[in-house]
């Protein structure tokens, strides 16, 4: 087991150490990861780095003790408010990231249910399939049952499913604006409708999308309504450290007015050390994000935000045409801004992606269809052509990996095997010419690869999988030793 050095180490020795450490993670700065990371120049970062130190030991668990603390995150939450359609009866609070941001909407709805839904012992909220994760995660540490709608052709939520789903028990209707797996804005108008015709509450998740939708709006882009000036929508959830180009982590969940924020609240009143309360999940919440968040806001402006989405949208045309001038590549749904998910009909997608791994591009992987995701950032205005050039390499050489691996799987008569690893469309062509090489009788049946999970027959089989994976990832390794 690990113990702490016996002796002290110098800061350079500290310093040099973590910059190795350093060498193998993602390399955004270059513009070659498409998650994760929102970088919007040196001069943003520069700035949010010395705004963060100005209060890097501030805490903002009490602001009565630092008014500065108070003062700023009122005025993130006005100008986001603002921003999203709010009034002078919005409100809200800085959390420490979508999940928590996401977390207290669902928190707030239960507590809401209890007070103006009195009957509802077991609670439910609709989620379509898209939604973020994290209200699962919300149903599962607040007792709320989640009920998952299904999708339309063109992947928003089916409006007719929510309305289906809705019962007695349902407290909460949600919408995202727009989904993160493919970047298209449910029908939030239509979802926020019939939240209002059934009295209950209705959550838009704009964490990805909050401070991109309405600029792309004022540059010309069609944006359908999402936020506050939709009559029905109670809540929204916002990230600042993904398109406002915040530090991390800050976020903001607005609600509709104060009555219902009182719900969202916790106070323990006979506490042996004094009054506790907090209007979030966290405890001691860092002063330089809140700091940072402030600064951000201020130092951009409409002005510059503006700018830098429009480089994004710009960006954001230029790889969607590339993407779609690719045989065999297509873009799924028709997203609204910056996120996008690839697709194929006649590829393994997956392939493509480890392909372009091996270039050195950071691409996340999305199931149910299989696709490859990319958030486009400011960033990648310098990386478009090469990743588009790399783009098309890859998918020549997923090509040829896909027609090899088929053939070997027909030499050896494993067809079952070829089936796992190609989609339909293609395992129909190829089936067509790898009976003129190898013979007839080739069942022309697929299914969608994800890793080695996707072959597992339980789906709890996969959980039990990452949970070793997550407990595998606080294990120490050998510290190597030191070299001089």
């Amino acid at each position: 087991m690990l113990s702490l050095p016996p002796k002290r180490s110098s800061a350079e020795k500290v310093l040099t150490a973590m910059q190795r450490a350093r060498d193998d993670d993602a390399n955004w700065q270059a513009g070659k990861t498409f998650s994760l990371v929102y970088y919007a120049g040196d001069d943003v970062s520069d700035l949010l780095k010395r705004a963060y130190a100005l209060f890097f030991s501030e805490n903002g668990l009490n602001p009565m003790a630092f008014p500065s603390l108070k003062k700023f995150e009122a005025e993130v939450i006005a100008m986001t408010a603002s921003l999203l359609g709010g009034d002078d009866e919005t409100v809200g609070n800085l959390t420490s990231g979508g999940t928590e941001s996401i977390l207290m909407a669902v928190k707030t709805a239960r507590d809401w249910a209890r007070v103006h839904k009195p009957r509802v012992a077991a609670p439910e909220m609709i989620l379509p399939l898209t939604a973020h994760p994290a209200f699962d995660k919300a149903a599962h540490y607040f007792g709320v049952t989640p009920i998952h709608t299904p999708l339309t052709s063109d992947l928003r939520a089916d409006v007719s499913a929510a309305r289906a789903a809705i019962t007695p028990n349902t407290i909460l209707l949600v919408g995202s604006a727009p989904t993160y797996p493919h970047g298209v804005v449910d029908p939030i108008a239509e979802l926020a409708h019939i939240a209002r015709e059934n009295e209950i509450l209705f959550h838009v998740d704009a964490c990805v999308g909050g401070f991109m939708l309405p600029f792309v709006r004022k540059l010309g882009y069609p944006v359908p309504d999402f936020d506050f000036r939709v009559p029905g929508v109670t809540s929204i959830s916002v990230d600042l450290h993904k398109y406002a180009y915040a530090a991390k982590g800050a976020s903001v969940i607005l609600h509709k007015n104060r009555a219902l924020r009182r719900h969202q609240y916790f106070v323990y009143a006979d506490w042996l050390g004094g009054i506790y309360a907090s209007p979030t999940m966290c405890g001691t919440r860092p002063g330089g994000a809140i700091a940072a968040a402030w600064a951000i806001l201020n130092y951009l402006g409409e002005e510059g935000y503006l700018a830098i989405n429009n480089t994004v949208m710009r960006t954001t045309t230029k790889v969607r045409a590339g993407i779609n001038a690719i045989p065999g590549l297509k873009i799924l749904g028709d997203p609204a801004m910056s996120i996008l998910a690839i697709g194929s009909d006649v590829l393994n997608v997956y392939e493509v992606g480890d392909e372009m791994t091996v270039r050195g591009w950071q691409i996340d992987r999305q199931q149910f269809p299989p696709s490859l995701h990319l958030t486009v950032t400011h960033v990648h205005a310098q990386s478009a052509d090469a990743f588009l050039r790399d783009l098309e390499r890859a998918v020549a050489k997923a090509r040829r990996l896909t027609f090899h691996k088929f053939a070997n799987a027909l030499q050896v008569g494993a067809v079952r095997a070829a089936s796992k690893i190609l989609p339909p469309k293609l395992m129909s062509d190829l089936t067509a010419r790898a009976s003129a090489l190898f013979g007839s009788g080739v069942p022309a049946r697929s299914a969608a690869m994800y890793g080695m999970m996707a072959s597992l027959p339980n789906r709890g089989d996969v959980n039990e999988l990452v949970l070793d994976v997550l407990d595998g990832l606080t294990r120490v390794e050998e510290r190597q030793k030191d070299e001089g």
